[in-house]
């Protein structure tokens, strides 16, 4: 026996419904890349990280708002049901799940991009970057 072991797996029942919900909370970097090829993705994509890390690279067509200053004031510019799909650093960063708590807190429908930067970068997508003034 060992840790992998110790605990045994759950039915295939409990599986199927726990994985199947899964989708509900969060998507991939994969599936948000082709999304933002069309011209109506179907969801507003937020990049909460600080101002500085969104300047030296985010995904392209990415909003900034950092996590902290998810507010009900500046989420009145999109519709009641508008759905974001929140991402940060990546796997190692809790910042998209603070975003996604905020948005759910705010009666917005969210979901978080599993991978986040990292994902992103591991993917070989692309990089927007803000130009610095001189």
């Amino acid at each position: 026996m060992n840790a992998v072991t110790a605990i045994p797996a759950a039915s295939s029942d409990q599986a199927l419904a726990h994985f199947e919900q899964e989708f509900r909370f969060e998507t991939d970097c994969w599936d948000v890349h082709e999304a933002l090829k069309s011209d109506n993705p179907g969801f507003v994509l937020l990049d909460v990280r600080s101002p500085d890390l969104f300047a030296a690279g985010h995904v392209p067509g990415a909003v900034h708002l950092p996590h902290g200053k998810i507010i009900g004031s500046k989420m009145a510019q999109w519709p009641e049901d508008t759905l974001f799909v929140t991402y940060c650093a990546g796997p190692h960063c809790n910042g998209a799940a603070r975003g996604a708590i905020r948005l759910a807190q705010l009666g917005r429908p969210v979901k978080i991009m599993a991978g986040g930067m990292t994902g992103w970068i591991d993917e070989g997508y692309a990089l927007e970057k803000l130009a610095v003034a001189a």
